[in-house]
């Protein structure tokens, strides 16, 4: 765990302050990259904490605040901004900050069959967001990335060989596919199951690109990780019969994309490596390579 971020949480407090509203609290319910913190009874903040990181300014926020506000408007099952505050993005003490509605998570654990059809949800009414969005922007962002990061010395030459040549190889054949706005980073931990249902968080990664992405970022640690084929193909089966259309091999060049953004960027989000990271780093690499010669 990091340390508490104070000076972040008190960047957020006085924005809300400065709007009528007085925290009661400083929940911290998440401490890494982004802090995200409750402050009253309904209301939570999201601050990105790592201001020297590779991402500045407000734009990542900018476009959540649009996707999730188009999302909600129309019933997505997302969890809304906050409605006594305007969208922001803000910028206050060096910290960029935004507001949400505080939702209560259960502890039942979402169903294949709930993930596939709510992601399927999101997508449809994703096809209507008007607003312009980077084309497969984690995934350039990533290649750019690397070369930081391999110049600091945090990858070897072969591993970044590897995950450059992984990556650059499945873009190629991920950019001639069909795209449309999508969540950008649809891992598990950004679907929650709460007393309002499932909803789906965290849009600061939207980009324009293939469904195929989603569906391989949320399936991947199942798929690969944890060789939990019937939880992947639940997910996969319940998005095609909510009326999605998965073309396989599109699938499978996402998952090797996925496997390598993921990788590089585990010296930002975990620069202190515990062993099971280590691990797990490692097993996406192997993959990786196991996979290398995919046409």
């Amino acid at each position: 765990m990091m340390p508490t971020p104070d000076p972040a949480i008190h960047a957020a407090t006085e924005i809300a302050i400065s709007h009528g509203i007085v925290p009661d609290r400083s929940d911290v319910l998440q401490n890494g990259n982004t802090v995200v913190v409750r402050l009253t009874e309904t209301l939570v903040a999201r601050i990105v904490a790592d201001v020297d990181g590779p991402r500045q300014g407000t734009s990542w926020f900018e476009r959540e605040n649009a996707i999730a506000q188009h999302l909600a408007v129309l019933g997505a099952p997302v969890i809304p901004m906050h409605p006594e505050l305007p969208p922001g993005p803000y910028h206050h003490s060096g910290y960029p900050v935004n507001f949400w509605k505080f939702v209560t998570q259960i502890e039942l654990e979402p169903t294949p069959g709930e993930i596939g059809s709510t992601l399927h949800h999101c997508h449809r009414l994703l096809e209507s967001f008007q607003q312009p969005l980077p084309k497969l922007a984690i995934l350039h962002e990533s290649l750019e990335l690397l070369e930081t990061l391999e110049q600091r010395g945090q990858f070897t030459t072969n591993t970044a060989d590897l995950l450059r040549e992984s990556l650059a190889k499945s873009l190629d054949k991920i950019e001639s596919s069909t795209m449309q706005p999508l969540h950008g980073d649809a891992h598990p931990g950004n679907v929650l199951n709460t007393t309002e249902g499932l909803l789906w968080t965290d849009w600061e990664d939207a980009f324009l690109g293939p469904i195929e992405w989603d569906l391989a970022s949320i399936i991947w640690n199942a798929r690969i990780l944890d060789n939990d084929q019937e939880t992947a193909d639940g997910i996969l089966t319940s998005y095609e019969k909510s009326g999605g259309t998965i073309d396989p091999m599109v699938l499978q060049h996402c998952l090797i994309a996925r496997a390598a953004v993921m990788s590089i960027w585990y010296p930002v989000l975990y620069p202190d490596l515990t062993p099971e990271r280590k691990a797990k780093l490692q097993r996406r690499l192997d993959w990786l390579h196991q996979n290398r010669s995919s046409p």
